[in-house]
């Protein structure tokens, strides 16, 4: 038998529009010891439709096969607040939920749209117990900067004056207000490569931690009371502004370090994300547990059940990934399923002699393995490794079927589309 035929022997395939996809993934889910709480779809890169659109048709499936209830997305977690209001009490119009609900650009995709508008259309109407929440997991930061600490502090103060009262809560706005100080400081895109340009280890800095952690004590003394005097979704918002806050100040500690060296500080920089990420994805868990699982969407790197890595101004970075963090605690409540693609845009069709292109051979138009599976049809065929100049793609390899418990591949994954 043939390395491709075994291949496809072992998997569930699938048609370029879907067509199979919800069968696939019923056998995936059923091959399980117990259906996963978060279930992670990964991606090789970012912007290409195919995969988000994807995403859309495996949500709709999962919503109305598996109860699921939530998607979160690989997306700034405060700017996602927006999407949320919007598609479960239609605050705001669409066009500006695309323009400031989304970072990294991803508001600009056609997919994305698409999920913002079906979760709009589907939770109109629907009790709030059945509706389908949007969350960002992303900590807010970027490539080139981190925010300020301001909009979490401020989201966090603000619920606590209001509802504990000004007086219990230890420190004035107008303190905290003074500590932060321009934003722009804390955003200068230099500090992401000299630690010299960077707040992160200034007194005030140091200050704005120990506040941060006074109102993180408050807000957890007081739990029982502000869920009775708001709710749990607004008690769970305002934990997410305390973590945030948190993470944002401890991630930009570690920008400020001068003392390792770049490659050891970057690392430490990404393994912060990632750690925020975890936390994120850890409190839509514990929050979605009485209505149902949940999708999480975002790249492969982040989702992994092990170490991810790259390369970033030539220096080999390592860290454990989000996924690997949370599956700390959730255990068999978490799965992922990574994704690839026989040819990327921008990077042609994959050698016939790669994982990619063994895959291609194998899945046609597309198609879902178990991981344990796969590598057990791939044992001992000789695979290549994919070489590719662009920084942003990863693809998989027979290696990565450790770290991960399904596999999900389409033959081509042309521009636009979905």
């Amino acid at each position: 038998m043939s390395v491709a035929l075994a291949v496809r022997s072992a998997g569930a395939c699938f048609s370029r529009g879907g067509a199979g996809l919800g069968e696939a993934v019923d056998a995936f889910l059923d091959s399980r010891p117990r259906p996963p709480r978060l279930l992670g779809l990964g991606e090789p890169t970012h912007g290409v439709e195919v995969f988000a659109g994807s995403r859309n048709r495996l949500l709709r499936h999962l919503v109305r096969v598996w109860g699921y209830r939530s998607v979160a997305l690989e997306s700034d977690c405060l700017a996602g607040l927006a999407v949320d209001d919007h598609v479960t009490s239609g605050v705001g119009d669409v066009e500006e939920v695309m323009a400031v609900g989304f970072s990294h650009g991803f508001g600009e995709l056609a997919a994305n749209r698409e999920l913002v508008e079906w979760l709009r259309a589907y939770n109109a109407g629907r009790a709030e117990a059945d509706q389908v929440r949007f969350y960002g997991f992303d900590a807010p930061v970027e490539i080139t900067a981190a925010s300020s600490p301001r909009e979490a502090l401020s989201g966090l103060h603000g619920y606590l004056t209001e509802h504990v009262g000004a007086e219990r809560v230890p420190h004035a706005w107008a303190r905290i207000d003074e500590l932060v100080g321009e934003d722009g400081a804390w955003t200068e895109p230099e500090a992401m490569f000299d630690p010299r340009r960077s707040v992160g280890a200034s007194a005030r800095a140091r200050e704005l931690r120990v506040v941060t952690d006074d109102l993180v004590g408050v807000l957890s003394a007081e739990a029982p009371g502000l869920v009775a005097a708001t709710s749990v979704r607004e008690l769970e918002r305002a934990r997410l502004y305390a973590r945030t806050a948190r993470g944002l100040l401890r991630y930009h500690a570690v920008m400020a370090c001068a003392e390792e060296g770049r490659g050891a500080r970057m690392a430490r920089l990404v393994a912060a994300r990632d750690a925020m990420m975890a936390d994120h994805l850890r409190a839509v868990v514990r929050g979605e547990r009485g209505r149902g699982p949940s999708l999480v969407f975002a790249h492969n790197q982040h989702l992994r059940r092990d170490r991810g890595g790259m390369t970033m101004g030539g220096e080999e970075l390592t860290w454990w990934s989000a996924g690997a963090v949370a599956a700390t605690d959730l255990g068999g409540e978490y799965a992922v399923i990574a994704a690839d693609a026989g040819s990327v845009p921008g990077l042609g069709v994959a050698g016939a002699d790669t994982f990619q292109g063994v895959l291609r051979e194998a899945a046609g138009e597309g198609a879902l393995w178990r991981a344990d599976r796969l590598a057990s049809a791939l044992a001992g065929a000789p695979v290549a490794r994919r070489a590719d100049s662009d920084h942003t793609y990863f693809p998989l390899d027979p290696e990565d079927l450790g770290g991960v418990d399904g596999v999900f591949f389409v033959g081509e994954a042309a521009p636009g589309s979905g």
